[in-house]
């Protein structure tokens, strides 16, 4: 039987099966209100495709027509749904950022019921070429079908970035500008040049593009990179490790970069679940991960800011490797530091663009 990669990233579908269509039918729901956003369940169709596209939006309150919040529009992993992730798309709607969560119908928990001796039939089937790009015509979707619905006036369509974890961190990398090799029949970028940025956990490559600079290199909007030293991904036929995140980061030459790296916590810790690493290391890894996301996205997004490096240092290093901030740096600069020595004692290992800085206090230049 022929392997089947988690992401074969060689999508072979004509360049026309990329092109958007108009939902023949959208309904919504509201869950009850939390303090600081309210959510919206949407049941949306693309017609073009004959695609379900079902999402969950996370608003905050304080969203309106004359005050119009951030969208970050987020890709689940395989098996997952559009209810999951919800630490932190809770944690940025509190942050006055809206947070759209679309479930791949393809790919998501479908997979893990039925026969269970058919599951590695279906996780092959999610894992296809065809899926991998339904993916990312699923965000594209969901967005333009939020922005042109009554909800559209609350978000600013100039302030949009994509997020997502594992297989979603693929989706969330075409969508960002990840290149597709030459050899397939549908051959260059896939991008949604509206998402400004993307912040990727847990990433697995994308096989069969060649090298990884060559599909990555093109990638220059702000990226932050979140994974673990435990961050393993087994699927039958199919492992992937923390070196390959630390791979995808470095590829991204063109990107103004951040990577965490924490020292605990497997690849699943990064979703709602409590995993094997115990309820205190996810609550602490979920802490941060939500903190430092929000604040990759509210410095990116800055009134008067330009969307560029979100993240970059506050201070150069001076002799005795003590931080020293320079004057009038920004706020968003001070914050970074501050959560960098909020969560130090978590972090193995985190570089901006311009410094890595050591969990023992050490701030090292590397330009």
């Amino acid at each position: 039987m022929e392997r089947r990669e988690f992401l074969k990233g060689s999508i072979r579908l004509s360049i026309g099966a990329t092109s958007l269509a108009v939902a023949s039918s959208a309904t919504s729901t509201v869950a009850p209100p939390e303090p600081g956003h309210r959510i919206l369940d949407l049941e949306l169709f693309d017609a073009h495709r004959q695609r379900p596209v079902p999402a969950r939006l996370y608003l905050p309150l304080r969203a309106s027509s004359v005050r119009s919040v951030p969208l970050v529009v987020f890709s689940h992993g395989l098996g997952g749904s559009r209810l999951g992730y919800s630490y932190l798309a809770r944690h940025w709607a509190q942050a006055g950022l809206a947070s759209l969560h679309p479930q791949h119908v393809g790919s998501d928990s479908a997979v893990w019921r039925g026969n269970p001796l058919e599951v590695l039939q279906r996780l092959q089937s999610a894992a296809r070429e065809a899926e991998a790009l339904a993916r990312v015509l699923d965000l594209r979707f969901a967005v333009n079908e939020v922005l042109a619905s009554d909800q559209g006036r609350l978000i600013d369509a100039s302030r949009m970035a994509v997020a997502g974890h594992s297989y979603g961190a693929n989706t969330a990398m075409l969508l960002a500008g990840a290149r597709v090799n030459a050899g397939s029949a549908y051959a260059g970028e896939i991008a949604d040049r509206r998402m400004l940025a993307a912040i990727l956990i847990s990433a697995p490559p994308l096989l069969g593009q060649g090298p990884a600079q060559q599909v990555l290199g093109g990638v220059n909007v702000p990226t932050l990179h979140i994974t673990s030293l435990e961050d393993t991904i087994n699927l039958p036929g199919y492992r992937s490790t923390v070196e390959d995140r630390i791979a995808i980061y470095e590829a991204m030459t063109g990107s103004p970069k951040t990577l965490a790296v924490y020292n605990t916590g497997g690849h699943s810790i990064f979703t709602d679940r409590t995993t094997r690493s115990g309820p205190e290391a996810s609550a602490r890894v979920k802490a941060a991960t939500q903190e430092l996301c929000a604040l990759f996205l509210r410095h990116l997004f800055r009134p008067g800011g330009e969307p560029r490096d979100a993240l970059r240092p506050a201070f150069h290093t001076a002799a005795d490797s003590v931080p020293v901030e320079p004057p009038n740096a920004l706020e968003g600069r001070r914050e970074t530091r501050e959560w960098f020595y909020r969560h130090r004692e978590l972090l193995h290992r985190f570089v901006t663009s311009e410094h890595q800085w050591l969990p023992e206090g050490k701030v090292i230049d590397t330009r």
